[in-house]
């Protein structure tokens, strides 16, 4: 009989160090690495930076080589999409029609771009989730200087209408909230995100898109062309192009079994675990974080490789238990599981600019932004929820800072300790 692999759901940065870490904690049976997209597993925050720019090339994306790959000793399906999950047997439907029974399953599927019905079949208005929606907009952005109209000002949006302006665009930043990543970062770092980007000459706004406008006079036989973004508030925004980075939904369509949670990615304990054999990890994984004392969802790059070795790590130990049952194991030390509870950390870089977090910095009750160079944009914020500092926030801070940062926030801790311990590493210079 053949033995059951273990299948990871999504060939990105969770999926490939989910596959490796499987590896590394003794799982030597089949593996199975399924992936919806044609290319070899790539890294995608420099999407929006440097493949943007033309300053790298897609081969340079690679998380890993063709030859790192083999010495895995993956059964890789790339170009192959995940349709079910039976969670009571373990079995995944692939979409075309295979049933693989499986002893485990790891899924990381990420995220998706939102977009916007009114662009459905509109020529020029794209997103920026992939490797193809990258080279896409870079070719878009190759040809001369364009009119370019960035929907949403979170992360991504920021750091695309960053690089589309050092490429000499002309480009508007629309966001609901009145200042760039407020949502992720407080006013206060917001309000100085804004400085730089009017400074570099990117013009901002407030408002929702209400229509596009399409332009006049299409080639015969082209699709039509966007020529224009209304806002609801009247204005009209003239568009060659329109990037949309409206934010993302977690990739669990495919999910109908009842026994999983599904709502906002897919709901995990402690462990990272979905059900009995099935787990989760990156950007799709919802998790009960026991530090923080509730569900997290973290859609950062540095969660993605954490918590895939988390969930890896935590899988073998179970099925190292199912497979030795009731048995006292004597002589024996078996793997044990461990809650998967890391200190959060994202970056943005952003003309020349580079923030880091660590903690939570969203949804936060308390913030408190201090500006130490307005002129260079240097700040740190702290942020609190329920009376404790949960996370923190440099901007064109020096690394020894920054170390002594992270500290702060490793555990939620009282709020005036965590403000007089981030006071003392500023001042330490």
């Amino acid at each position: 009989m053949t033995a059951r692999p273990i299948a990871v759901v999504g060939a990105s940065a969770a999926g490939i160090t989910a596959a490796e870490s499987l590896r590394r904690a003794g799982w030597d049976g089949p593996l199975t690495l399924i992936g919806d997209e044609p290319h070899l597993p790539y890294d995608r925050p420099p999407l929006s930076k440097q493949l943007l720019q033309g300053a790298w090339e897609p081969e340079r994306l690679r998380l890993r080589t063709e030859e790192e790959l083999t010495r895995l000793g993956l059964d890789l399906r790339l170009g192959t999409r995940a349709t079910g999950l039976d969670v009571a047997t373990r079995t995944l439907t692939l979409d075309g029609g295979e049933r693989l029974a499986c002893a485990g399953v790891i899924v990381a599927t990420g995220v998706a771009a939102r977009t916007l019905p009114a662009a459905d079949g509109l020529d020029g208005v794209l997103t920026l989730r992939t490797l193809d929606d990258a080279l896409a907009l870079r070719a878009r952005l190759s040809g001369g200087a364009r009119r370019l109209v960035v929907v949403g000002n979170g992360v991504l949006g920021c750091e695309a209408a960053a690089v589309a302006r050092e490429l000499g665009h002309e480009v508007t930043l629309v966001g609901r909230e009145p200042v760039p990543m407020a949502a992720a970062v407080g006013a206060g770092i917001g309000e100085l995100l804004a400085a730089e980007h009017r400074a570099r000459g990117v013009r901002l706004l407030t408002g929702e898109v209400a229509e596009f406008e399409t332009a006049a006079d299409p080639a015969p036989g082209a699709p039509a062309a966007v020529g224009g973004v209304h806002l609801a508030d009247g204005s009209r925004l003239p568009a060659d192009l329109v990037l949309l980075a409206i934010g993302s939904e977690p990739a669990v369509g495919w999910l109908a079994d009842p026994a999983l949670d599904t709502a906002d990615g897919l709901g995990c304990d402690t462990y990272c675990a979905a059900a009995p054999g099935i787990y989760a990890a990156g950007d799709v994984a919802r998790w009960e974080h026991p530090l923080h004392g509730r569900p997290l969802r973290i859609e950062h790059r540095m969660n993605a490789t954490e918590q895939a070795m988390a969930a890896a790590r935590n899988l073998v130990a179970e099925l190292s238990a199912e497979r030795d049952g009731a048995a006292d194991g004597a002589g024996t030390e078996r793997p044990e599981r461990r809650p998967f509870a890391p200190v959060p950390y994202f970056w943005s870089d952003q003309f020349g600019l580079k923030l880091q977090a660590y903690g939570l910095t969203s949804g936060a009750d308390r913030v408190e932004t201090t500006v130490l160079d307005r002129e260079a944009r240097r700040a740190v914020a702290l942020y609190g929820r329920a009376g404790r500092a949960v996370g923190v926030l440099a901007v064109a801070l020096p690394p020894r800072q920054i170390r002594a940062l992270r500290a702060v926030v490793a555990t939620p801790v009282p709020w005036e300790e965590a403000a007089d311990r981030v006071r003392a590493a500023v001042s330490a210079g």
